[in-house]
């Protein structure tokens, strides 16, 4: 672990306080008691939450609704008045924000208020982003609106390569857009945020991935990850999946087709821990449900105590032990096939 990764572990623990810790101690017994008894039993709160800041992005990335532009969902920017709502509901016992779930979030005009309010909370938070938006007076802007993470996605160290999944992008404004972070971090002796490279692992790039870590050297990016793609139409094969099997979600099996690695065992411990709240308020179980076919609640209609506890999302818990491999959203779940790797 090298020095800037241990920085960014002290400053997660320092936003813990004994309530939260509480908290999280039931979420974690919980989930494991109703694995051991396949009978959903849930104590606490969520400690990690995801937020949707906008559902509209500058790239056209293959695999991705908001790139597309195919979403069968109402597309949006989040209002700064839910965003305070929802804050102040779960502060208490949420530990980290991560504003993210579709589209850019540098896109929305007030985008770093949004982080600003959460972190004055005292609530970790974290986002991803192509890092086009990162000019020198937004770089400013996020280094001193008090985000504790930033991941920079850059699957590519060549214009050539780098386009072939993200369309339309421009690995020149990646570059620059870190540059910026990196000097502004330092004028301002900030340590926040941890700023991650992290590289899609698919066919076109894999071969860069030595010289991705080659690249955040030089510009003193803190971190490097590794992730695996999400491919939809991968059972007869995509030109996506890695010829590497290690960084794939799928095997080979040995009439040629493709399955996901993923043994989808009845259990998921996202479940237990967190959720994902769209731009309007909708929320839903995880990441993999980008259209929000799984609405578990409304937090228009209802607070996060009331939909977090509801009938409703009891049973879907209950689903997932008893029948995680018959929810849709989890047939391509990558949990248990993420590789990360360090620089």
């Amino acid at each position: 672990m090298n020095k800037a990764i241990f920085s960014d572990h002290l400053n997660f623990l320092r936003k813990l306080s004994l309530r939260k810790i509480w908290n999280g101690l039931k979420i974690y017994s919980s989930f494991y008691i109703s694995k051991w008894t396949k009978k959903a039993n849930h104590w606490g709160m969520p400690v990690s939450i995801s937020i949707e800041p906008t559902t509209a992005c500058n790239l056209g990335c293959p695999e991705c609704p908001s790139g597309l532009k195919m979403f069968s969902r109402e597309t949006g920017n989040l209002k700064d008045s839910d965003l305070k709502n929802w804050i102040d509901q779960i502060k208490k016992h949420v530990t980290y924000i991560n504003f993210y779930f579709q589209g850019e979030p540098f896109i929305h005009p007030q985008f770093l208020d949004l982080v600003k309010y959460a972190s004055e909370a005292n609530i970790y938070t974290s986002t991803s982003t192509n890092a086009h938006f990162l000019h020198d007076e937004l770089a400013k802007k996020t280094v001193l609106s008090g985000l504790d993470r930033l991941i920079i996605s850059i699957d590519g160290t060549t214009q050539e390569v780098y386009e072939q999944y993200r369309i339309y992008g421009k690995l020149n404004k990646v570059i620059a857009g870190t540059k910026n972070i990196i000097r502004w971090k330092k004028q301002l002796n900030s340590q926040t945020p941890h700023v991650i490279f992290q590289f899609l692992v698919v066919r076109p790039n894999e071969h860069q991935m030595e010289d991705v870590k080659k690249l955040a050297t030089e510009l003193e990016v803190d971190e490097v990850r590794f992730k695996t793609a999400q491919v939809y139409n991968y059972e007869n094969g995509n030109d996506l999946i890695p010829l590497n099997e290690s960084y794939s979600r799928y095997k080979k099996k040995s009439d040629g087709t493709y399955r996901v690695k993923n043994e989808l065992e009845d259990h998921c411990w996202r479940m237990w821990t967190g959720c994902v709240i769209t731009w309007d308020g909708k929320v839903v179980p995880c990441c993999f449900d980008k259209d929000a076919t799984h609405q578990l609640g409304d937090l228009k209609l209802n607070n996060i105590n009331t939909i977090w506890n509801s009938e409703t999302y009891q049973g879907f818990r209950s689903q997932l032990l008893t029948g995680r491999k018959e929810i849709d959203i989890c047939a391509n779940c990558s949990e248990g096939t993420k590789v990360w790797g360090e620089v």
